[in-house]
């Protein structure tokens, strides 16, 4: 029994800290939203040679791993004074997905600096930087890969109408890391290192490739068969174009080292595959983000209102634009030349509108309110008593 003498357990103070309390882990979304719009920026083609391009994208970087810091440092907060929401974020379906983030925001932070940060921090900084984050956010990634569906197995109750697009957020993170991977491999030593982290990245790229194309039907069935999704859940459709992009970046990425890592047959596979991979991948994913752009302007006109899930018109986007990118490099056509850069505008202007309104959602204080406190409550937590 607790008498006044005697302290209570930090996770029992409620008042301490109270700002973090429903800090979820959604919130790093906004981390990779911002850092995929510096990696992305710095890849366009002719980026050199645009005045302040990289200077502006080393500054968005920079953001991005501030606001990774910044976090970090929450979210021990909220999981020091506040255990129980932070085990009640875990046993709903509705948030537990989103633990996945963190591992993309780390990789997408390392990858970043590499890409574009080194102009800022010197080469030997930005490797060192982006090895520990690639290593945690693999191995995070990873660990929510197995985790998450584990609870969504054993722990949640789900009905057939509850999928949504959030559920890939988990099994995406494989997929990121083997977009990231391929930067280091110049930087390890030559032989064996080399190609063990190349083919690891190959084998992540599998892991996240089939577990989408496990999920990515049932997110589809559930749309045709119930509708459209609820108002604030509607830009979760973008999600889709994550696993899409990414992967296309990946082989596009693995492709570049190939050569002089693995032997002449396979390091010319990777280059073929970069290509018979990419270009019907992306072309399936301008076809689903024409489909989940006119969702979202028929929530818009009934009246959806911001929401953190707006985050979701970044990342996913921006994946498409390096894996554009990617292609262009790889076929020197002038088209996707082009569609890299009209779909980094609209990445662009995606994460100003996001940044403005949650900077805004911060300062009133309506995105860090309890559920039912100024936003949208997220579903109640359901879970399994066996």
């Amino acid at each position: 029994m607790v008498t006044a003498a005697q302290p209570l357990p930090l996770a029992a103070h409620p008042r301490r800290a109270p700002a973090v309390r429903h800090l979820g882990p959604n919130w790093y979304a906004a981390v990779m939203g911002t850092a995929i719009v510096a990696t992305a920026g710095a890849g366009l083609p002719g980026a050199a040679r645009l005045p302040g391009l990289r200077t502006g994208c080393a500054a968005v970087w920079a953001l991005a791993a501030a606001a990774l810091m910044a976090l970090l440092a929450a979210r021990a907060l909220h999981w020091i004074h506040h255990r129980d929401q932070a085990r009640a974020h875990l046993l709903d379906p509705a948030l537990a997905p989103f633990h996945g983030c963190l591992a993309m925001a780390l990789l997408a932070v390392g990858g970043g600096g590499l890409a574009v940060g080194s102009d800022w921090t010197g080469t030997g900084p930005a490797v060192a930087l982006d090895a520990v984050l690639f290593t945690a956010g693999t191995v995070v990634g990873l660990f929510a890969a197995v985790a998450v569906p584990y609870l969504m197995i054993a722990r949640h109750r789900i009905e057939p109408g509850d999928a949504t697009p959030v559920w890939l957020l988990p099994l995406v993170a494989p997929m990121v890391s083997a977009a990231q991977g391929p930067l280091l491999v110049p930087h390890l030593p030559a032989g064996q290192p080399r190609e063990t982290l190349l083919l690891a990245c190959s084998a992540l790229f599998g892991a996240g490739l089939l577990a989408t194309l496990v999920m990515l039907p049932l997110i589809l069935a559930r749309l045709i068969s119930a509708g459209p999704l609820p108002l604030a859940l509607t830009p979760t459709l973008f999600l889709v174009l994550g696993p899409l992009g990414q992967s296309t970046t990946a082989v596009g990425a693995s492709a570049d080292v190939a050569p002089g890592v693995v032997p002449a047959p396979y390091a010319q596979g990777f280059g073929v595959l970069a290509v018979l991979y990419g270009v019907p991948v992306l072309g399936f994913a301008l076809l689903w983000l024409a489909l989940a752009a006119a969702l979202v302007m028929r929530a818009r006109r009934r009246g959806m209102g911001f929401a953190m899930t707006w985050w979701a018109f970044t990342f996913p986007v921006g994946t498409c634009v390096t894996g554009a990118e990617a292609l262009a490099r790889r076929t020197g056509l002038a088209a996707l030349d082009g569609l890299a850069a009209g779909l980094y505008v609209l990445l662009v202007t995606a994460w100003a509108v996001a940044a403005v309104r949650t900077v805004r959602g911060v300062i009133g204080g309506e995105l860090l309110a309890a559920p039912g406190r100024g936003r949208v409550a997220p579903r109640s937590t359901t879970v399994r008593t066996r």
